[in-house]
């Protein structure tokens, strides 16, 4: 019988880490299949919350956050994308020309359009726009800070735009946004990505396909003789 697990992964939207992740974890439930069937909701996490309106430039900002010379971020970004090549992801520009900067942004709109799509149209969706939002940034390198390119990549994945616009403007959404984010100290989450299963084990980092399978297997068995 298969087992249905709950995986909430709480993740930022300029994270690379969590696009392998992700793409890692696919690998481990395609392994699983037959065996393990798991829903993905996506939580809240701002890596630089007080990011200005008009962003940074990527490579300055690492090595400010960082403190870490330029040699040693070259080498920290090409083994990033081997994995990632392993993981099935792209995090390379894809479109015509020179690519743009590399840029950071604040991501507060785009985990408000995130909870949006969870709680309207459910889990699918809110997976389909977070895709959306990850090749939005590293493969097209377009302004995530713009709402209006935010509402266009919300309506491409099938969220509605007026919806979409809305949400961006309400109060009380963003305030459940942070609640969230904050919650995720409670877990005493620092970095991401961190996946809570069946809300209470922890996945921390951008693990390996077959840790990914052992977790998950651990938990089903745990919360299957909990059952």
């Amino acid at each position: 019988m298969t087992r249905k697990l709950t995986i909430e992964i709480y993740s930022d939207v300029m994270c690379p880490w969590c696009a392998i992740g992700y793409g890692q974890l696919t690998k481990a439930l395609d392994e699983l299949d037959g065996e393990i069937e798991a829903e993905l909701r996506w939580r809240p996490f701002e890596l630089n919350p007080d990011m200005p309106q008009e962003g940074e430039e990527q490579e300055a900002h690492l090595q400010r956050k960082y403190g870490r010379p330029a040699e040693e971020g070259a080498k920290v970004r090409s083994r990033m994308r081997d994995i990632a090549q392993e993981a099935g992801v792209s995090l390379a520009y894809e479109g015509e020309g020179d690519p743009p900067t590399a840029m950071m942004w604040n991501t507060r709109d785009c985990h408000k359009l995130l909870t949006l799509a969870l709680e309207q149209m459910g889990p699918e969706v809110q997976t389909r726009l977070k895709l959306a939002f990850f090749r939005a940034h590293f493969n097209q390198r377009r302004d995530l800070s713009d709402r209006n390119v935010l509402l266009d990549i919300a309506a491409s994945v099938g969220v509605h735009r007026e919806a979409a616009k809305a949400a961006l403007e309400d109060e009380e959404l963003e305030a459940r946004v942070i609640a969230e984010e904050r919650q995720a100290w409670d877990f005493n989450i620092t970095g991401v990505p961190a996946m809570i299963v069946e809300g209470k084990f922890m996945i921390p980092g951008a693990q390996a396909p077959e840790v990914y399978v052992n977790a998950l297997r651990r938990v089903a068995e745990k919360t299957s003789a909990a059952n």
